[in-house]
């Protein structure tokens, strides 16, 4: 890292100057990132010469760093990351009617606010008994005397102690104040709504104009000869892209621009400003597109760019010999084990389960409900995993009639079971694998309350695909070629014949599991190439249409971020854990919703209360539903403390299962 001006490196921000910021990351490619960062009190020239120097640094290294402008309390996820410990801000700064802080003064006498719960701030106050309110912690430092802690009414400690020290240094204690609220918290809803502007100095001064005033955009609106605006002002967000063919003067005005912006719209001036190059787009922006694509795939969303939150996943190829030993893999490729253990399954027939034939295991319908339990030992310990599994066409009285099963086999369990809500289409790896080399198979239809189960068309087609852990599905979709695939294989039965259609993408894998299809449904099945068809092939499926013809694109590594979901201010809220996350992140008295791209976990901590509990999934099916990038219907896995399987603990660095067994205070203290 390399910083311009004097930094601490321990979070320590002068509220009467600004920083300016280099942050190199070089585990990842060689990219960077600048940051502006300015305090309240900070002048107007001072606003605008920390913009010239960025733009001047951002210059100077080609046009290829982020550009963050970073506002006292205000700061991003990305800025927070680097301090762990949290941000103290300290009076004084360059060129101030204030004296320069003189550091390790072990005289000086000082109160410090303290805000926050996963990212702390200490702000430093008057010392007077006026700063005190009942809602929040604060710090009496009396230098060589001694530090003290005092806690007012939501916070926890000695309080009869504190009192009698502060009493010395404060005077007689009058009637506190209530606490004062936090900054309104925006709808969590407002985080994806924006707004697209191009932005032109062709008459000489910069302007702007609507390109969509509504999101989710598409990528082809940014032309490469322009710079653009995306205005989340609603979440205190702004962002400028610069297109990389845009003109010289329009590309260095971008930070001003966005400044401009803010103040012509009349935002917040805590608003945060993001200056983004082509490829160097943050996942903050492209969580606004909806069929957003880095060049070749090869990374995903920020990877290069997503500084402090995880330099680097490393793609750790699939062994099923190995899954018990190693958490990383088991975590990447939601596998617990080989699917091997003993598997039961139910559908959901008139509000209750009626067990399934182990005979037609793998077999389900895309109208109905199952629950499947899955027992396995992990550790000398049996562990067991509640799927429950919704097709696409299934009833709402059929959704809710799963959800209470689900919870009454849980409670038979002694609420041991890792519960996770799968709907058809969105099925993990680890499921798909239940079926040792056979492939699952979705068939139309379902149980109906009065003619029984529905039955099959006399035409048919199977769109067959392997999972990156080889296991494979097969899901019936309309007989219409429009459903066909390049990358895929395809069963084909009509009254007249079957056919096995590969695509040129195809594996050897899926054309195996095409043999199982063919078995099922009864005779033989003639092998078509794709190209090579022949005419009854398309008269079966209605005649030629156009369907995918794109090789897939390589796998994508997306960070995995992790929240907090807690109503402690009275209010159920959602705050992102920033930087680096660890086991110690996981707060035993909240809900923590644990993205990680391809499917989410919530982490039910054994001291939070009944609210968090009830109100941690809704938000969790909100928060993957509202996602432009459409992923909705994500599966959602949830674990409760002490019961965490690798597919959970692989994404945290040297999990420790005897962590709990420690007081969380004497954790708490282990970090400063």
């Amino acid at each position: 890292m390399h910083v311009l001006e004097y930094f601490y490196s321990g979070g320590f921000l002068f509220t009467l100057s600004f920083r300016l910021v280099l942050w190199s990351n070089y585990k990842v490619v060689d990219s960077s990132s600048v940051f502006s960062y300015h305090r309240d009190e900070c002048s107007q020239d001072e606003r605008g010469a920390a913009a010239i120097f960025a733009t001047q640094l951002d210059d100077f290294l080609g046009g290829g760093p982020v550009q963050f402008r970073e506002v006292q309390n205000n700061e991003s996820i990305t800025f927070l990351g680097y301090f762990k410990s949290g941000i103290k801000y300290k009076q004084g700064g360059v060129a101030s009617g204030f004296q320069h802080v003189v550091t390790n003064d072990m005289s000086m006498k000082r109160l410090l606010h303290i805000k926050g719960r996963r990212t702390i701030r200490a702000t430093e106050v008057v010392l007077s008994w006026a700063s005190f309110n009942q809602g929040d912690c604060f710090i009496v430092d009396l230098g060589k005397v001694k530090l003290y802690t005092t806690v007012q009414v939501k916070c926890r400690s000695e309080r009869k102690r504190v009192r009698e020290k502060t009493g010395i240094a404060l005077g007689p204690k009058p009637s506190i104040p209530p606490g004062t609220p936090d900054d309104e918290k925006v709808d969590t809803s407002n985080r994806k709504k924006g707004a697209l502007y191009m932005i032109s100095d062709a008459s000489g001064s910069m302007k702007s104009s609507v390109m969509a005033s509504s999101s989710p955009f598409k990528q082809a609106m940014l032309t490469a000869e322009e710079c653009y605006i995306l205005d989340n002002g609603v979440d205190k967000n702004v962002f400028v892209w610069k297109g990389p063919k845009a003109n010289a003067a329009e590309r260095k005005a971008a930070m001003s621009a966005a400044q401009q912006f803010i103040k012509e719209k009349g935002y917040s001036d805590k608003t945060q400003i993001q200056v983004l190059p082509a490829g160097g787009e943050t996942t903050l922006f492209k969580q606004f597109f909806s069929d957003w694509k880095d060049k070749d795939q090869t990374t995903g969303p920020s990877k290069a760019y997503c500084i402090g939150r995880i330099a680097k996943v490393e793609q750790v190829p699939f062994d099923a010999s190995t899954l018990h030993s190693n958490n990383n893999m088991a975590a990447q490729h939601n596998m617990v084990d080989d699917g091997k253990g003993k598997v039961q399954i139910w559908r959901v027939e008139d509000g209750d389960k009626v067990a399934v034939d182990p005979s037609s295991y793998g077999q389900f319908y895309g109208g109905d409900c199952y629950l499947i339990l899955y027992s396995y030992r992990l550790g000398g310990r049996e562990q067991h995993i509640i799927y429950t599994w919704s097709g696409l066409k299934c009833t709402q009285d059929e959704l809710a009639a799963s959800a209470f099963l689900t919870v009454k086999l849980d409670d038979s369990m002694g609420g041991a079971p890792v519960q996770v809500r799968v709907t058809q289409g969105q099925e993990p790896p680890h499921l798909m694998s239940l079926f040792q080399g056979k492939p699952m198979m979705v068939h139309n239809g379902g149980t109906s309350r009065k003619g029984g189960q529905t039955g099959a068309g006399s035409t048919r087609l199977f769109h067959i695909r392997q999972s990156s852990t080889r296991a494979t599905r097969a899901v019936e979709v309309e007989p219409s070629a429009s459903f066909l695939n390049t990358n895929d294989v395809f069963v084909l039965k009509s009254p007249t014949a079957m056919f096995v259609w590969r695509g040129v993408g195809a594996s050897e894998e899926e054309m195996a599991a095409a043999k199982h299809v063919v078995g099922f449904l009864g005779g033989s099945g003639s092998n078509v190439s794709e190209g090579k068809e022949p005419a009854g092939f398309w008269s079966s499926l209605g005649g030629k249409k156009e369907y995918q013809t794109s090789k897939s694109l390589q796998n994508m590594v997306k960070p995995p971020r992790l929240f907090g979901c807690s109503n402690k201010t009275g209010c159920l809220s959602v705050e992102e854990v920033p930087g680096d996350f660890q086991q110690t992140d996981l707060a035993t008295d909240d809900v923590m919703l644990l993205d990680t791209w391809d499917q989410i976990f919530l982490w039910i901590g054994n001291d939070a209360n009944a609210e968090e509990r009830t109100g941690a999934p809704k938000i969790a099916k909100d928060y993957v539903d509202s996602d432009p990038s459409g992923r909705r219907g994500l599966s959602i896995t949830t674990i409760k403390q002490g019961a965490e399987p690798p597919t959970f603990t692989g994404w945290f660095q040297a999990w420790d299962p005897k962590m709990w067994e420690t007081d969380p205070l004497k954790i708490i203290h282990g970090r400063f």
